[in-house]
């Protein structure tokens, strides 16, 4: 095995596992989500009111936005 073979090797790894940490913050974060979604964003529906739609507007388009590239769907699609 050569150096550069070596190095090559050496920084796959290291790619794999700042991809592992970083998929595992996602998933975290993923369910933390799905928890206050499940707990209708912390609302009781008598108390609903046009600020909660707004801040549910603008975090579904950050995910929008999120999908849209993931999926190459949207302003991502090719």
């Amino acid at each position: 095995m050569t150096a550069r073979t070596s190095r090559r090797a050496s920084d796959n790894s290291k790619a794999l596992i700042a991809f592992l940490a970083t998929k595992v913050a996602i998933d975290g974060m993923l369910e933390r989500l799905k928890a206050l979604s499940d707990d209708h964003f912390y609302t009781l529906p008598d108390e609903i009111h046009w600020g909660h739609v707004g801040s549910l507007n603008r975090y579904a388009s950050l995910l929008r936005q999120i999908t849209d590239s993931a999926f190459s769907e949207g302003e991502h699609a090719k």
